[in-house]
């Protein structure tokens, strides 16, 4: 099980009494969670709209769980996934709801990596009213959704508490599982660059590798390679980077016309909004996508000063210190206007 971290001054008796407790709560939510698997059958997993390397990779690694455990499942999104993250599902069929009527529906759910129950979107109507949802997550904004909750907010990703899981169940680990794993800690963690690679995610990414992950390939295939699409999207979508006067806020928006002129889906949008967000001396960076005529979805990055998953949620979306989102009614320019003050606020 994790729970490892750096060295550092020695934790007041207070301090220490607490960090115990924590770390029981979460042993005991552990066990609560293997039994929830071990007790019920025939599984819907089940993760966010737009679904990112986290989401795909502990989506699948839960199959992989459940598949050792001898249960039913199926895996499901209410959108299809970039194809650059299929080398995460490990060979599983993913079924995209949002693309044909429910067959049928499940009693026993498992949702990772999704804060807010409602941004599982159309996967719902896959839910029987009775269905009981194993809620496993890391987002601190998380609301405690579920029958049983499996929450780890300083967890760098999902697939980190899914480690903790396969740990708890004493599943065998294959190259599959552990590519799972490996693949979500390195999309979550921006190639292991960002603030929340800790010793403790180190030291799984260490034992996924020796388990057969293969994180060259990983690597080039999840956060190196472009498409063409996505270069003529990066092209255009430059010309519409913007600043406050004062250069501490950057942006850059996409409209649906921008899409269709250079024949990219939405998916080539991914990790467009980290270059306004790089620029020396910009405390925030955003991307602005127009979803659907009225509906535009923000994606916030902060340098730090900023907490980007307060507002996001008080916008009604949710995720990390400096890494959020949400969706807002209006048109882009309404859109922009509504986030860029809201960030200027909280500067």
């Amino acid at each position: 099980m994790s729970g490892g971290g750096a060295m550092g001054p020695t934790p007041s008796p207070a301090g220490a009494a607490d960090a115990r407790k924590r770390r029981e709560a979460y042993a005991e939510a552990l066990r609560r969670a293997a039994d929830f698997l071990r007790e019920e059958d025939d599984f819907l997993v089940v993760s966010h709209l737009s679904p990112d390397g986290d989401a795909i990779g502990s989506t699948a690694a839960v199959g992989l769980l459940l598949k050792s455990l001898g249960k039913t499942y199926a895996l499901m999104n209410a959108d299809r996934p970039p194809e650059k993250y299929a080398p995460l599902l490990a060979g599983q069929e993913l079924t995209v709801c949002g693309e044909q009527p429910p067959a049928r529906r499940f009693r026993a759910a498992v949702a990772v990596d999704c804060a807010d129950f409602e941004r599982i979107g159309a996967a719902r109507r896959c839910l029987a009213e009775d269905a009981r949802i194993l809620n496993i997550d890391h987002h601190p904004t998380n609301e405690g959704y579920g029958t049983v909750q499996l929450l780890k907010f300083d967890a760098a990703a999902t697939v980190q508490i899914v480690f903790d899981l396969a740990e708890t169940l004493g599943v065998p680990w294959t190259k599959p599982l552990a590519e799972c794993i490996y693949g979500g800690l390195l999309t979550d963690t921006g190639g292991f660059r960002y603030a929340n690679t800790t010793p403790e995610v180190m030291a799984i990414a260490e034992r996924m590798l020796r388990y057969g992950a293969d994180g060259n390939a990983l690597a080039e295939q999840l956060l190196e390679k472009m498409s063409f699409s996505q270069v003529m999207l990066l092209k255009e979508a430059l010309a519409t980077l913007s600043f406050t006067e004062d250069r501490k806020i950057a942006w850059m928006s996409v409209t649906r016309d921008l899409l269709a002129s250079v024949g990219a889906a939405e998916e080539d949008t991914d990790g467009l909004v980290n270059i306004p967000r790089n620029i020396e001396g910009v405390e925030v960076g955003l991307l602005f996508k127009e979803k659907e005529p009225g509906e535009v979805k923000v994606s916030l990055r902060s340098a730090g000063r900023v907490d980007v998953a307060a507002l996001a949620k008080s916008l009604g979306g949710g995720g990390h210190v400096r890494a959020a989102g949400c969706t807002v009614r209006g048109t882009v320019a309404e859109a922009e206007r509504l986030v860029v003050d809201a960030v200027k606020a909280k500067l």
